[in-house]
């Protein structure tokens, strides 16, 4: 399989009806890019021409359908067809047969980074109601390569040039938000971004400020104690540990005085009060990151968006972000490994400095 030494990006298609296909196509279709890296998209050929043909501006691309990964071509866009020949389109429409395709779509390219067989992994969007109904029992993205890949503990950490923030919680309901949250929850989260930073956005010793639940950080608990018994327990542990972890900050000031910006990430302690403000501040070039996994995973911060597909709407910054994204993150995180080896390799007795079983001569 000829891999002419540039990364190779796997791509799932996500829902074959929302807006990633076309986000896809927008975002290769610059010649350029296949000097850059490999595109690998996970979906159907079918599909991939039904929705460039609903983009007017769009010229013939340089596509090349193939059935497995083995039969890869560096100069092209590659297309592993991996759905039924009679796949069909229904742009805007949510639908079982388009939830089981972002399903096959992503199991195929999980399977395929787990052998080594592409570097990283963008994932176009998919509708979770739409896959819960497909035996899909995962609340997202995240969840499932969490599983996938068998590791404690992974945190959806959006990143942008301007601000990298994380989640104590993530795809629950607002009620469930309290019983989530712990000392230990939020101790994991800290190690795990710090890990991150520094791995892999070669940031080292990162600050991170850690965001109360409750409004103006309770009142001294006025407003509700889990400050006082939970977060702020679990600050100074962290600070114990060598972590520069600070707050809890009152997310309305906090974001309103624009305080994110001396950080070098947030820790949020729910969904919405993180993504909010995070892509009020950085929707465009926003990507959701998948920090924790022994692999590179990025996305798109937006959903299946089923009112603009098949209209030539999408704006693809985003998912170009999260390519360019996933590319970097695996280098920092190449360099950052062969740094430590070469660091160990450092610290090994030199062979002059070995004990010597030889007599010493007086």
């Amino acid at each position: 399989m000829p891999k002419d030494n540039k990364i190779i990006v796997g791509i799932t298609q996500g829902d074959s009806n929302g807006i990633g296909y076309e986000v896809i196509i927008k975002a290769l279709s610059d010649e350029r890019i296949l000097d850059q890296f490999i595109p690998v998209v996970y979906g159907s050929p079918k599909l991939f021409n039904f929705y460039c043909k609903t983009i007017p501006e769009i010229e013939k691309l340089n596509v090349c359908a193939i059935s497995n990964i083995s039969q890869l071509q560096p100069r092209k866009i590659n297309i592993v067809d991996c759905l039924p020949e009679n796949v069909f389109a229904e742009p805007g429409t949510a639908l079982p047969s388009a939830a089981q395709e972002a399903i096959t779509s992503l199991e195929r390219a999980v399977s395929d980074i787990k052998a080594g067989k592409i570097d990283v992994l963008v994932t176009a969007p998919i509708n979770k109601k739409s896959m819960s109904g497909q035996g899909f029992k995962y609340p997202g993205h995240t969840e499932y390569l969490q599983n996938a890949f068998g590791v404690q503990d992974v945190t959806m950490l959006m990143i942008s040039d301007r601000i990298k923030l994380g989640v104590v919680s993530g795809h629950i309901p607002l009620k469930e938000v309290p019983g989530a949250i712990s000392k230990d929850r939020i101790l994991s989260k800290l190690r795990l971004m710090k890990r991150s930073l520094e791995e892999d956005f070669s940031i080292d010793n990162p600050k991170i400020a850690v965001l109360s639940l409750n409004p103006h950080s309770g009142d001294g608990g006025l407003l509700g104690d889990e400050e006082q018994n939970i977060i702020i327990p679990a600050i100074k542990e962290a600070q114990e540990e060598g972590i520069q972890a600070f707050g809890p900050f009152s997310p309305d000031g906090y974001f309103g005085m624009g305080e994110y910006q001396r950080f070098d990430a947030t820790l949020a302690m729910y969904h919405d009060q993180g993504l909010s403000p995070f892509k009020t501040i950085a929707f465009a070039d926003g990507v959701n990151y998948s920090a924790g996994l022994p692999i590179v995973r990025t996305s798109p911060d937006h959903g299946t968006a089923f009112s603009l597909a098949g209209r030539d709407l999408s704006d693809a910054s985003s998912m170009r972000c999260a390519i360019y994204q996933a590319i970097e993150i695996f280098k920092r995180r190449k360099a950052y490994r062969k740094l430590v080896e070469n660091k160990m390799v450092d610290l090994r007795p030199k062979e002059e400095d070995k004990p010597s079983n030889r007599p010493q001569i007086a």
